[in-house]
């Protein structure tokens, strides 16, 4: 195999191992957000709920206000009939009685609607508030793994890269200049062995004057179809078709 390769290889695995990293760590935050998101909503969930429950809390006192002042009106109906005189005066204050006792019934069967609602909206507080306590939980432990892996990743990476350039030095401008362009456009998969008288990127098969030409490892070869750099050993299948 040809120096060069043997270089250009050994830079391969390197920018390899930089872009998983890279990879990881870009899938990071998507991860956080989207935690961030679910406990959001639970969170949401738990207002929506306690909201509910206030109203119907406020509508039922609002209830029990309305039938005092139904009562409120019954008692100075009731002494007004004591005062009065006169029988038609009497009779209609009668009528106002009977007809804020309808009232207040009205507003007692509203006010134990409302009781029973409130009952139900209780409990599903109080399944949303341990909904949201587990959600924040797991959440606050699933952010703080992420934190960690992400400093451990940011440190690796910062490792793989410290003496990228120094890997890539030693290569000769040519090849190297070829090798970065390729890595622009063809991701981490630039150097490639021949598998089945195949290139090992585009998978196209090689015509036999390719194949000589990377077996003689005189210069470096690369595929007509793809352009990736070739490289051969003895492991494997160079047979070429006749």
């Amino acid at each position: 195999m040809l120096e060069v390769i043997e270089k250009l290889l050994i830079l391969q695995d390197r920018d390899r191992k930089i872009l998983r990293t890279e990879e990881e760590l870009a899938h990071i935050e998507p991860e956080r957000q989207e935690f961030t998101r679910k406990l959001t909503a639970t969170t949401t969930k738990l207002d929506a709920a306690k909201l509910r429950a206030k109203q119907i809390e406020s509508e039922r006192k609002k209830l029990e206000l309305d039938v005092d002042a139904k009562k409120q009106q019954i008692d100075k109906y009731s002494l007004q009939q004591l005062q009065t005189k006169k029988n038609e005066e009497y009779r209609a204050l009668t009528h106002e009685i009977d007809m804020a006792k309808e009232v207040i019934v009205k507003l007692e069967d509203q006010q134990l609607e409302l009781m029973e609602q409130g009952e139900v909206t209780q409990k599903e507080v109080t399944l949303q508030q341990q909904a949201a306590n587990e959600a924040k939980k797991l959440v606050e432990s699933k952010i703080t793994e992420l934190n960690q892996r992400e400093q451990v990743l940011k440190k690796e990476l910062a490792e793989l890269t410290s003496n990228r350039e120094e890997l890539a030095s030693v290569v000769d401008d040519t090849s190297r200049t070829r090798y970065e362009r390729l890595l622009k456009s063809k991701g981490s998969n630039v150097v490639v062995g021949v598998h089945h008288h195949s290139c090992g990127g585009c998978h196209m098969k090689l015509s036999r004057g390719v194949v000589v030409g990377i077996q003689a490892d005189a210069e470096i070869v690369t595929c007509p179809n793809c352009g990736r750099i070739l490289y051969f050993t003895r492991d494997m299948d160079m047979a070429v078709a006749d």
